[in-house]
Formats: C-alpha cells, sequence, structure tokens
C-alpha cells in the first residue's frame, strides 16, 4: 500500500538507518583479520640482524580476554559507568554486580520505603509495568519493556522495524541501622526481532552490563530530581518559625513544697525545635558549648557579645546573668508538642521570672520565618 508522504520527504533520497548490529562494530573492511602473521627474517651467519622498531608492537593479551573478539565481532563502543548523579548516592566497587550506594538524607524518612517508593514511580512515569514485587525482600521485577525502532523505510511498503524486548529486577537492600544501603539490578529477560523475525542474540558480559547500567542510570536520574524537591521541601518547613508560649509556674502554697517550674511550650515536635534552638540559641548571646540530643540537653554560656540582651532590655539589668546554664528539652502531652527548660550549671532551675522574663525576645526569634538559602 502507497504511503502518504509530504513532498519534502520524497526530495530526499531513501537510505537504509544503520542497526544496532552496525553500530557497535568498526566501519570500514575487516580484512586484516585474515593477514597472517609473518615469521621474522633469517639472517644469515656472519651478517648481524637490523634493528626492528617495537613502535607497532601488539601487547599480548592477558588470560580474561576473549581472543575471538575480532573484527566484526569486537564492540567498539565506549563502556559506561554508574553515575551516582542524586544526593547521598555513590559507586561501590563490588566485582561484576551493578548496583549504586544510597545514604539516607532525611532521618525522619525511612530508607527503604523512599527507595522502593522511587523505583516503582520512576517505572510508572516510564510506563513500565511492574511484573511482580516483594517489599520484605525489596525486589522489583519489571515486564517486557519494549523500544522499537525503524532500520529501513519504504516509500511503497512497510518499514523495518528493530524490535529489542527486557525485562529487570531491581533489588533494594538496606543495611540493618537503616542509614544506608544499596540498589541492584539485573537483566532477566532479553529478545531482539528484526521484521518480525526473532534474532538469536547471545548476549556478552559487556552487553548484559552495558543494558543494566543504562537503565540504572536512568532510575538514579530520576531519584535526584525526587530528592533535589525532598531537600527543598525540608528548608522550606525548617524555615519557618515556631510558636513557643511560656507556662507560668505556681507558687508553693506550703512551706517547704517546691514552686512549680516555669518553661517554654513550643508547638513543633521535638526534633524540629532542637534543630531551631541551634539556629536561635547563638544569637541571643548562648554560645553552645556541648550538647546531648538523647538526653535532650543543651549546655550553654551566657554573653552579651551579640548585643541581644541590650537592644532588647535597653538600660534595664539582663534577665539571665553572664554564665554557664544547661536548657532541657522534654516532650509535650503530645508529639508535636516541645517543653524548654531553662536550668544553671546544677542542673537546678531558674527563677520563674527569670524564665517569663526572657521569654519575650526569645519567642520571637524562634517565631522568625528564615530565607532559604
Amino acid at each position: 500500500m502507497l504511503k502518504q508522504v509530504t513532498p519534502l520527504v520524497l526530495i530526499a533520497a531513501v537510505t537504509a538507518c544503520s542497526s544496532p548490529v552496525e553500530r557497535r562494530q568498526a566501519n570500514g573492511g575487516d580484512e586484516y583479520t585474515n593477514v597472517k602473521v609473518q615469521p621474522a627474517l633469517t639472517i644469515p651467519e656472519g651478517l648481524n640482524a637490523p634493528t626492528y622498531s617495537k613502535e607497532f608492537d601488539i601487547p599480548k593479551l592477558n588470560s580474561k580476554a576473549d581472543d575471538k573478539l575480532v573484527g566484526k565481532l569486537l564492540d567498539i563502543r565506549p563502556p559506561l559507568q554508574v553515575l551516582p548523579m542524586a544526593e547521598g548516592t555513590h559507586v561501590e566497587e563490588s566485582g561484576d554486580s551493578i548496583k549504586i550506594v544510597v545514604e539516607s538524607i532525611d532521618k525522619d524518612v525511612d530508607l527503604k520505603q523512599e527507595l522502593y517508593t522511587v523505583l516503582n514511580n520512576y517505572l510508572a512515569s516510564q510506563s513500565i509495568n511492574v511484573l511482580s514485587e516483594d517489599y520484605d525482600k525489596g525486589l522489583i521485577e519489571t515486564d517486557w519493556i519494549e523500544n522499537e525502532e525503524v532500520i529501513d523505510s519504504s516509500f511503497w511498503g512497510s518499514d523495518e522495524i528493530y524490535q529489542l524486548r527486557q525485562r529487570y529486577q531491581f533489588e533494594v537492600d538496606v543495611r540493618p541501622h537503616g542509614r544506608s544501603g544499596n540498589i541492584a539490578i539485573n537483566l532477566i529477560d532479553h529478545e531482539e526481532s528484526f521484521d518480525g523475525k526473532q534474532q538469536n542474540i547471545l548476549l556478552s558480559g559487556e552487553d548484559k552490563r552495558r543494558y543494566t547500567i543504562d537503565m540504572l542510570n536512568n532510575a538514579v536520574a530520576y531519584m535526584s530530581v525526587k530528592r533535589s524537591q525532598a531537600i527543598k521541601a525540608k528548608r522550606l518547613r525548617e524555615s519557618l518559625g515556631i510558636d513557643v508560649n511560656v507556662v507560668k509556674g505556681a507558687p508553693a502554697t506550703v512551706e517547704g513544697e517546691a514552686a512549680e517550674q516555669s518553661y517554654w511550650l513550643a508547638d513543633a515536635p521535638f526534633e524540629r525545635t532542637w534543630d531551631r534552638l541551634r539556629i536561635v540559641l547563638p544569637e541571643m548571646g548562648f554560645e553552645i558549648v556541648d550538647m546531648d540530643s538523647n538526653k535532650g540537653l543543651y549546655y550553654i554560656n551566657v554573653n552579651d557579645d551579640s548585643g541581644f540582651w541590650s537592644s532588647l532590655w535597653s538600660e534595664k539589668k539582663l534577665p539571665v546573668e553572664e554564665g554557664s546554664y544547661r536548657m532541657l528539652l522534654k516532650e509535650g502531652d503530645s508529639e508535636d508538642k516541645t517543653r524548654i527548660y531553662l536550668h544553671n550549671s546544677e542542673d537546678k532551675p531558674l527563677d520563674n521570672v527569670v524564665v517569663e522574663a526572657v521569654y519575650e525576645g526569645f519567642s520571637e526569634l524562634m517565631q522568625e520565618d528564615r530565607k532559604i538559602r
């Protein structure tokens, strides 16, 4: 059946494209493969042998090289490399296995769930169906992935089509501590056909490596975009201010009874409040000497080098004297609340009057939105 084509196409000459097999071969002939090695010159007795140049000597093959890969069988394409393009990824050489190591970039995100979700979303974005998956084992097996290429286009009949069909298996392995893991990939099925006829292709180890690296790099490139978006979103969340209220303690009603301690109540989970204090405390003139997140403790020294206290209190006496203190964080009644206590160097609560006096300037800095860098 005659195809409909534009006049512009009719002007062009009908030429055949090179096939995938031809693209891996050197241009020109391969007559050199039939060249026989000539014996060295026989030098008559009494004459000196000439000096031979070693410039064109061909080095001997090592024991792992395949001496049959010459001429049309030699793949001239440059090797592919695994590219750790995503944040927190790097390549770890491990024999012939093809994998990329992935580090956690957010302690609040389950690494295995992140990797599993990224791979599934990548396959969905490429319209690649998942044939089977096992989250516990970290396995994702794809359905057939089909790619077609027109090798020879004819104006008078059907095109000659080269078709490549493959199936892959991704493996996600996260270490018990959950901070790092790796993504490995295997090519489990491979078929090629030309013009509807199945081709008997026996893939070499380098062929399999090339295909799997290409697929893995595409998945990691997708991960790079998603991780960049997640990092930006986290920075945006962390840049937002945290509302802080003061909870005033009650004085002792009975002689000898301890008064209730005043404290600050942050409207944020423990981790976010902890991270926010690392920014705010130095701005208040609190030098962070040491910290212990497991105990929720900041060890701080108070000085007025920043001018914060002077600007806040003008000529009034500073509400906190210079010296060593401790700031203690505890989870509130709910997960999204954090209590903040101010103690002296002997771990004794400061007077409620001091805690309440510092509140005004402290809350302003905690509530202030920050610019994203």
